[in-house]
């Protein structure tokens, strides 16, 4: 098959790879670019636990103290990896889903009622966590430590790949990734080759965008299962 990935390439190299050795064409248009935003240095020990709803939250961290005695929230488990690398070891992951996340969260045994909580995270999101637990009595401080600028333009050669190999798939992991996807094939008049793909969502919310703006073929993925799921549309 023919498939379009928009991750940065760091965050999907492993899985483009494997897509290679099974015969797959691949197009990598990233739609995000990932900047680590500089803030001051703060000390985990201040908290009860941290919450991160991406990875790039925790590529992005700077002379942080106390990682390894600190419980650490991920929303799903390529986050909680990348966390375990970074030396996190007290690590808990969801299913992939802020929903479920904060589920988990509100039935731990390990937090008290006001339990201070440190998110980190970019500086878009789609889903407020931070309001939802402070209406649940917990004390969060939001940490901001990277940016996501929408990419908009596409080189030529990426160009000429895309309409050499038709696409059949096309991977979409965040909301702002869907939007300049969509700018991407507006202004490049793609949309007669790329719009009957078939469009895997990381959330339900991306694939509402979707079907508002008029696509068919969409369906939705948990984090981690990209190949079952080719499979499946194969």
């Amino acid at each position: 098959m023919n498939i379009i990935m928009t991750r940065p390439l760091i965050e999907i190299e492993n899985f483009m790879s494997n897509l290679l050795s099974r015969g797959h064409n691949i197009v990598h248009l990233p739609t995000l670019k990932i900047k680590p935003i500089s803030t001051a240095s703060f000390d985990l020990e201040n908290f009860d636990a941290v919450i991160f709803t991406s990875a790039n939250a925790i590529r992005s961290l700077r002379d942080i103290k106390n990682v390894k005695k600190i419980k650490c929230f991920c929303v799903g488990s390529i986050t909680e990896r990348i966390a375990r690398s970074s030396g996190f070891i007290n690590t808990i992951s969801a299913s992939g889903s802020v929903i479920a996340l904060k589920n988990i969260i509100l039935n731990s045994k390990e937090l008290n009622d006001g339990a201070r909580l440190a998110y980190v995270c970019g500086d878009n999101i789609t889903q407020d966590i931070e309001k939802d637990l402070t209406m649940e009595g917990f004390k969060v401080t939001q940490i901001v430590n990277y940016s996501s600028e929408k990419i908009e333009e596409v080189s030529d050669q990426t160009l000429k790949l895309i309409k050499k190999y038709p696409v059949n798939v096309i991977f979409v992991y965040s909301l702002r990734s869907a939007e300049a996807l969509l700018t991407i094939i507006k202004n490049y008049s793609l949309a007669p080759i790329m719009t009957q793909s078939k469009v895997m969502c990381i959330s339900k919310n991306i694939a509402d965008f979707f079907e508002k703006n008029g696509w068919k073929n969409v369906a939705t993925f948990r984090p981690g299962e990209e190949m079952l799921n080719l499979e499946i549309v194969k």
